[in-house]
């Protein structure tokens, strides 16, 4: 077998865990406080990728240490807004609304970073927020048109936060590792989000926890699998991948979430949400395969994150 082959294999592997744990995580957060559930996991995560990557953490410089936390603070922020949104909708519509971190990324490198942006990319943009709207926004009772939008709850409104913060996350990664090693950055920023996430949680929720066999499960699977194994594969699978793969496999998430979503909970989209993840799956690869912007060019004295 290839090893290109074998790194879509991998990645697709990935993508599904990564669709499966929205079920998973929402049947845990009835036994556990969505803080705590991911300070633990992205504890979990650390302590792992500690281990893994020990020869690359033994001389961490100060600019690897700030490019980490600075990616670290937009993990942690990724991840709460996500969790605690999850706690209040579903699964599949979870999993739409994170995808628009990726078509978010030109939007934000075109606004804080002056970067490129093609007509393609703004088609694609435009595409993921209709289906944003329709996917968020069902129409009501005898409504059509602009639908009823006093059936957007919390949930939903936090999740599109966790894609703007998902959104920079990636944006500081690829400027992080073009000049620090992934190793170490890969670490630092589950550690940064970690401490953080153990800070906020009594702040700014009330801690609650039954150690059920679901809460258990859930923290090995989304840290063991989903993030410290995830971030492994992820990072030697893209040397032998071209960007354009990555972001088809990537599309994938959301899709294997509904189904997941399906088969265990029963899920089921009406046609209009239907339409407008269709919509946000079409922006997210047509705005990564036809326009997607690249990462701002980081001169000699502006290289760090």
């Amino acid at each position: 077998m290839s090893r290109s082959l074998k790194a879509h294999i991998l990645l697709i592997l990935v993508t599904l865990v990564w669709g499966a744990t929205f079920v998973e995580i929402k049947d845990a957060l009835s036994d556990i406080s969505p803080l705590l559930f991911n300070a633990v996991r992205m504890s979990l995560a650390a302590a792992v990728l500690a281990l893994i990557y020990l020869p690359h953490l033994k001389e961490l410089s100060a600019p690897v240490l700030r490019s980490g936390a600075l990616v670290g603070v937009f993990l942690y922020l990724g991840y709460e807004f996500q969790t605690a949104g999850l706690k209040l909708t579903t699964p599949s519509k979870s999993a739409f609304l994170t995808s628009l971190s990726v078509v978010l990324v030109p939007v934000f490198l075109r606004l804080f970073w002056k970067s490129n942006i093609t007509t393609r990319t703004v088609l694609s943009v435009a595409a993921a927020f209709i289906g944003l709207y329709l996917l968020t926004v069902p129409s009501g009772p005898g409504q059509r048109g602009l639908g009823d939008l006093r059936s957007v709850n919390l949930g939903d409104i936090l999740t599109v936060g966790c894609a703007i913060g998902f959104a920079f996350q990636i944006i500081f990664v690829g400027r992080a590792t073009s000049v620090h090693s992934f190793q170490a950055i890969a670490f630092l920023q589950a550690a940064v989000a970690a401490v953080l996430m153990f800070i906020s949680a009594p702040l700014l929720e009330t801690i609650h926890v039954i150690w059920s066999t679901k809460v258990i499960a859930a923290i090995l699977i989304t840290g063991l699998l989903g993030t410290a194994a995830a971030f492994t594969i992820q990072a030697w699978a893209q040397q032998f991948m071209a960007p354009t793969n990555t972001a088809l496999v990537f599309a994938l998430e959301p899709v294997f979430a509904w189904i997941v979503s399906y088969l265990v909970l029963g899920e089921r989209l009406g046609w209009r949400a239907i339409a407008g993840a269709v919509l946000i799956l079409a922006g997210l690869v047509f705005s990564e395969i036809l326009g997607g912007a690249q990462l701002p060019a980081l001169s000699a004295d502006s290289q760090q994150a």
